[in-house]
């Protein structure tokens, strides 16, 4: 039999991971200005096999507007260019030979609208997943009363989750505001 505790820190965990799921996918959606972290998905072949653009260059935001990718190997810089050109990122490298340039130009109106959108989106899931989580820790504790554990417990242990939850939640609206507020930021 499960105790109260150790089916809370299980739903705790599941949220966590629900977390930092939207904050991940949060940081991938282009808000008009530089972030390394854009190039995330993009893999290029080096020696054989697919690997992050960071592995085989140093990736730096020189300023708001723009990402430097400077290969270590100079074999590189056309690997490295087709692969952002090929990528959904929707922008075009400039390379000059000695560093590639990617320019973050700023969004269109309809196109923060659409981010917008998608940020929405990506914070439900993650609702949802939250309240997954919930869901099965609230089944877990209904299993353990039939097992033995005290209705007490049990509705002592849906209070403690409730507030987890409703934790959990305010947080991903934080998150979601916080981006919409980068987004929209002209």
């Amino acid at each position: 039999m499960k105790d109260v505790k150790s089916i809370l820190d299980e739903a705790q965990e599941m949220m966590d991971m629900a977390v930092i799921y939207l904050e991940e996918t949060l940081a991938h959606i282009r808000a008009g200005k530089a972030d390394v972290r854009l190039l995330d998905g993009i893999r290029v072949d080096s020696y054989g096999s697919m690997v992050p653009i960071n592995n085989v260059a140093a990736v730096t935001t020189p300023d708001a507007r723009s990402i430097a990718i400077k290969p270590w190997d100079r074999s590189m810089f056309k690997v490295i260019e087709k692969a952002i050109i090929d990528s959904s990122l929707g922008i075009m490298p400039e390379n000059n030979g000695e560093i590639i340039r990617i320019g973050i130009p700023p969004l269109t109106e309809e196109r923060r609208k659409q981010l917008s959108k998608q940020c929405k989106n990506e914070s439900e899931t993650a609702k949802v997943s939250i309240r997954n989580a919930r869901r099965e820790a609230i089944d877990a504790l209904k299993k353990a009363v039939k097992e033995g554990l005290a209705e007490d417990a049990q509705k002592g242990g849906e209070e403690k989750l409730q507030k987890i939850h409703d934790k959990y939640i305010k947080k991903i609206d934080e998150m979601l505001e916080k981006k919409e507020i980068e987004i929209m930021k002209v």
